[in-house]
Formats: C-alpha cells, structure tokens, sequence
C-alpha cells in the first residue's frame, strides 16, 4: 500500500518537474537568464549553483518551479523575462503546457507498444487480447450504485435462479437483465485483481435512460501496435483526447450557463493519488495510460485564461499586445494573487472532500 502511494505522488510529482523543465529550456534556448529551477517549493533544503542559475531541493514536495529574473518584478536586465519580445515570452511560458502534452503523446505511446486499452464493437473479432465487458459509469441511486458496482469493473458471469451465463458481449448482459428484471440476480465481477459476487434486482420500470440496473456498459480488449506506428498512434490519442477533454468542458459551462448540474467532478491531489492507486493494479499499460490522461488534463486547464495558471499569464501578454504596453507588473501580481488563493481555497475544500470519501 505504502509502495503504490509512493509510485503514485512521485509519478504526479514528476510531471510537474517536467512541465517547469518545459518553461525553463525555452528560457535558455532564448538567452533568458534561470535564476534558480527548484524542486520542490521553498523552503531551501539545498541548492548548488552552476553557471548562472541554482538547482535546488525544497521542502514541500508539490511540484517545481523556475525563477526567471523580471517574471514578478521590474528590471532593466536585457537578459531578463520582461525584456523579451511578446512572441518570446509566449513561447516560455507555452513551454510547460507543451510539455504536457508532449510526455501525454509519449505515454500513450508506451501503451500503444505495451498493449493499450480500448473500447471494440460486440462483434469484433481477430487477434483481440483479454477481451470484456466493463462498466463505463453507474447512475447516481441506482441498484448497480447500491451493489457496490463502480466504473471500470469487469463484469465475468450473469447468475439467476440456478442458471448461470458467461458474458463475453455488451447485449448479452442487456438481453439478459430485460428478460430477469424485477428478480434478484447475482453478478460475478472482476475489479483489478479482485473477484467478487454481488446481488441486485434490476428495475422493471427504470427512469429513462438509465435502464434497469442503472449501468453503461462498453467492451474492451488489449490493442497492440508495432514500435514503428506507436509514436503516431501515441500522438493520435494525445490529439484526440485533447479535444474530447476540451468538448467536455464547453459541455460543463454550457451546462452552467444554462442553469442544469455541470456533470463534471472536481477531483484533488488525493482523488488523483488514489485513481493513480487503483491504475496500479490493473497493470502497467494502465498506470501509463492514466498518467498520460492526467497529462492531457493538466495541458487543458493550464492554458485556462485563469491568473495563476500558464493560461492567464498569456492573457495579460495578450492585454500588453493590444494596450501596446504591458499591465502594471503590482496590479498583475494582486489579480495573481487573488486567484491563487480563490484556488487554494477550491484545492483544500477538495481535497477535504477526497479524503472524506476514503472513510
């Protein structure tokens, strides 16, 4: 337990060092002077100078960060921040969510090459590796929520009364549940390396689509795909995963504005630990092929226009490109501020939450 914790917040650690490494390269490919590239946030635990800039070890482990001369003060230094050029500075602070997506496309090229996880139609066949019926999502108050069932369980067997079915396709699980719905039924699931039975009486009258056991269901099966084609299936993956991560939170703010629930679950550092938990022990491909989800999650909400997030920085470049002249360095630093602490209150009131659920 302990080892996969560690795994799991050195692995999110580590994406976070590799972002800030994305926005410190460009800092140096343009000639811009690095202060210090930390990891870890102060205090100083230690710290040795090469060259010009200080490479350091801090004590709270939550990620890494650069300092770049002119970034959060005034200064004349030609070789500061503030001196370069608007497109320079875009592409600094583009390098971090870059590198997101970049390590995102790499993963799921790892997982392209290891076997990747992917939804198949009932009726493919060929060369398909651990071919199942897993549960994609389970509705809020519904029998399949009271059994226990959750997304990502793989459902093994369908038994009723002294009949048993083995279940291979996504419609033999439907067929089955309209004809037994209204009697109790006892499934076989398989969730990680664990297999359990658990009992339901699927609803003769369910809400409207949420059918009776309150479940949707894909099949999946291992894809593989040889060294030569994972680099593009990989960046592929990355590009669409991007839009569809983009579309669903068009959706949540439609959702908003138009005054209904935003569907969207907001999870913190322990949501993300524990999801990262469970990944573990479904195997390696899965553990990749999360991280690189992750990675795509990060790339998307940092380029938010929020300030405190890469996204707002370009905001105010975009503002300085319009006005011809940058924003006040002390009214962007108490918006910056202000922001930060709005979302450091939205990360505790989270992870507090996260934690809540855990007992």
């Amino acid at each position: 337990m302990v080892l996969t914790f560690l795994i799991a917040f050195f692995s999110l650690i580590g994406l976070l060092i590799l972002h800030e490494l994305g926005h410190f390269l460009l800092a140096k490919k343009f000639g811009v002077r690095v202060e210090e590239f930390g990891v870890g946030l102060p205090p100083r635990l230690f710290g040795k100078k090469i060259g010009e800039t200080i490479y350091s070890i801090n004590l709270l482990p939550f990620g890494a960060f650069v300092r770049l001369p002119g970034e959060m003060e005034e200064t004349d230094d030609p070789r500061s921040f503030s001196q370069q050029s608007i497109g320079k500075r875009a592409l600094i602070i583009l390098g971090g969510v870059v590198s997101f997506w970049l390590m995102a496309a790499i993963f799921f090229s790892v997982v392209s090459f290891l076997g990747a996880p992917s939804i198949i139609e009932d009726d493919s066949v060929g060369n398909l590796i651990d071919p199942k019926v897993q549960i994609a999502g389970v509705v809020s108050d519904s029998p399949a929520e009271t059994a226990g069932l959750k997304a990502g369980d793989a459902v093994k067997e369908f038994k009723v009364q002294d009949l048993k079915f083995k279940i291979q396709k996504v419609r033999e699980i439907q067929e089955l549940t309209e004809k037994y719905k209204g009697q109790e039924i006892t499934l076989i699931i398989e969730r990680g390396e664990e297999v359990f039975e658990t009992s339901l009486i699927p609803r003769e009258s369910p809400p409207s689509g949420e059918g009776p056991m309150g479940i949707a269901l894909i099949r999946t099966a291992i894809k593989k795909y040889p060294w030569y084609l994972s680099p593009w299936q990989g960046i592929l993956t990355a590009g669409n995963l991007t839009i569809g991560v983009i579309q669903g939170y068009a959706r949540a703010i439609g959702n908003v504005i138009g005054g209904v629930p935003s569907e969207v679950q907001v999870v913190g550092p322990v949501g993300v630990f524990q999801m990262l938990s469970q990944a573990q022990t479904l195997g390696v491909n899965y553990f990749i092929n999360f991280l690189g989800l992750i990675a795509i999650y990060l790339a998307v909400v940092n380029i938010l226009p929020i300030p405190a997030f890469d996204g707002g920085k370009l905001l105010f470049l975009g503002i300085e490109a319009i006005r011809k002249k940058p924003v006040p360095i002390k009214i962007e630093q108490k918006i910056t501020t202000v922001f930060f602490v709005v979302l450091l209150g939205l990360m505790v009131w989270v992870t507090i939450n996260d934690i809540s659920k855990l007992f």
